[in-house]
């Protein structure tokens, strides 16, 4: 037993964490080794990230234990756990997008010379050192606004391995990557590995935890219900864990039944960078219809020029016979359609209001009582849409910021869901969240298409396309690449139309 703990840098013993009478974690107890890889999965608001943020020192536990590397610590918050060895890479990413990548590598501990100014060249010295080990090609002085989230993402991981930590906590860093991405970040993750840094990979993407991770925690409502080595445990085994139950398909099936076109996009191109060319599809009233292709093949940018927020060159929308050019999201709205951002925190909500704001402001006239707002409608509705998403917060009133990633996206669909969109555009729109959840989502959109709603998804996951669309566009290069029947298709197919115009 003597031998078993020293083999383990962290120790948590007896971990709890209560905001007001909600109990997030209860009693929680986990060991991680020296230069292993820890999995850790549950549903949205299990206390993944909680446990995580305890452990980091943005939040004070209520009770328990921190052991690392044979000291307890307790962290007064970020910069303290930084410099004592525990770095985290947020699912949100916290940057100064105004800056360069450098300012952002080396903030709050800019190194001086030997008059007291900050040494420029060996920032940019060490900078592309990290970068040039962990074989990521950046250039350093470009602004971070003007960078992908898959780029940001990988600058935010070169930043928590430069403190030289004894274990970096990594929540949901695949979410917005690429296929060849993700391979290069588990290359350097098997690097640290080797060099007996420790990880905790929270994940709800279980392949990924197969691949990746030597062990496997699961969290639910709070509780650790399971640890078991990776080659010890299943899919299902883990599934079972995470939901309390089993969900023997991971989507449900696709049943509606298209019917005549309804909506026209032709020779879609926009005025400015990242440019879209000549884009031509139809879709059937009642069709779920996907969007695949790489960070950067312009899938994204399509949605929000049909949207009204980029500027179109030439080309038009025509929906059920009406021509439908928006020049804003307001005008798109009013005539029935719905968008879901990738960026959920960035513009799909307001920070600083509860459920209940955050669910109605984009539909305010329907809870009027004569010329006045009623209170007591909005909170009715957002009750009602907690109940259908199956969110899980204490009530209507609750801070859309306490609640999870996952659970915050629930409450933007309960948003969209208000409006009873005609046409419901989603980009990514289950990005960071659980299977059970997931599962959830699916059989929504399936039974918004089969109620005659035209779908269109967005989505980086080539499993989840294939496994709940009709037809598949896929994007390359800002281009239509082609469009596919997705019972008469194959992952092999996608990437390669992906490919076609690079």
């Amino acid at each position: 037993m003597a031998e078993d703990k020293k083999d383990i840098i962290l120790s948590i013993r007896g971990m709890s964490k209560s905001f007001g009478r909600n109990k997030v974690l209860k009693h929680i107890d986990l060991d991680v080794k020296k230069g292993s890889i820890m999995g850790l999965m549950g549903e949205n608001g299990a206390g993944k990230s909680t446990m995580m943020k305890c452990l980091f020192g943005t939040y004070q536990k209520d009770e328990g234990t921190i052991i690392l590397d044979g000291k307890e610590i307790n962290f007064t918050g970020p910069k303290d756990a930084l410099e004592n060895g525990v770095a985290m890479v947020h699912q949100e990413l916290n940057q100064c997008l105004e800056r360069n990548v450098i300012d952002n590598l080396f903030l709050g501990r800019y190194p001086k010379n030997s008059v007291g100014i900050i040494d420029e060249s060996r920032m940019k010295k060490e900078a592309s050192e990290l970068f040039r080990k962990l074989g990521i090609t950046v250039n350093l002085s470009q602004p971070m606004k003007k960078m992908s989230v898959s780029q940001r993402q990988m600058c935010e991981i070169a930043k928590a391995i430069s403190y030289h930590s004894k274990v970096i906590v990594l929540d949901e860093p695949t979410s917005s990557l690429t296929a060849p991405e993700v391979e290069k970040l588990f290359k350097m993750m098997c690097q640290l590995k080797a060099q007996g840094i420790s990880l905790i990979y929270i994940s709800h993407k279980m392949d990924e935890i197969f691949e990746i991770c030597d062990e496997i925690s699961v969290l639910r409502d709070g509780s650790l219900v399971m640890t078991k080595a990776s080659t010890e445990t299943n899919m299902n085994e883990l599934i079972a864990a995470m939901v309390g139950r089993s969900l023997d398909n991971r989507f449900p099936p696709v049943d509606n039944t298209p019917g005549e076109t309804i909506l026209s996009v032709q020779n879609i191109s926009t005025k400015y960078a990242p440019k879209l060319q000549n884009i031509s599809f139809d879709i059937r009233k009642g069709e779920i219809f996907g969007f695949y292709g790489l960070v950067g093949a312009g899938r994204t940018e399509l949605l929000e020029t049909i949207f009204g927020i980029r500027t179109r060159a030439e080309g038009t929308i025509v929906y059920d016979g009406k021509l439908m050019n928006f020049s804003s999201p307001k005008d798109a709205m009013e005539h029935g359609f719905a968008l879901i951002t990738e960026e959920r925190k960035a513009n799909g909500l307001f920070l600083k209001g509860d459920i209940t704001f955050n669910t109605t402001i984009a539909n305010m006239n329907r809870y009027k009582s004569g010329i006045a707002l009623s209170n007591d409608k909005m909170v009715r509705a957002t009750a009602d849409e907690i109940k259908v998403m199956h969110t899980k917060c204490m009530g209507p009133d609750d801070m859309i910021s306490n609640l999870s990633g996952g659970n915050q996206q629930k409450a933007i669909f309960g948003k969209w869901l208000e409006r009873s969109p005609s046409v419901f555009m989603m980009d990514d729109p289950t990005r960071g969240i659980d299977v059970g959840a997931k599962y959830e989502i699916y059989e929504l959109i399936i039974n918004m298409a089969k109620q005659g709603k035209t779908i269109i998804v967005v989505s980086s996951e080539m499993p989840e396309i294939l496994g709940i669309t009709n037809r598949i566009g896929v994007m390359s290069n800002g281009r239509l690449a082609g469009i596919v029947n997705t019972k008469e298709t194959n992952q092999e197919e996608l990437l390669r139309l992906s490919a076609k115009y690079l």
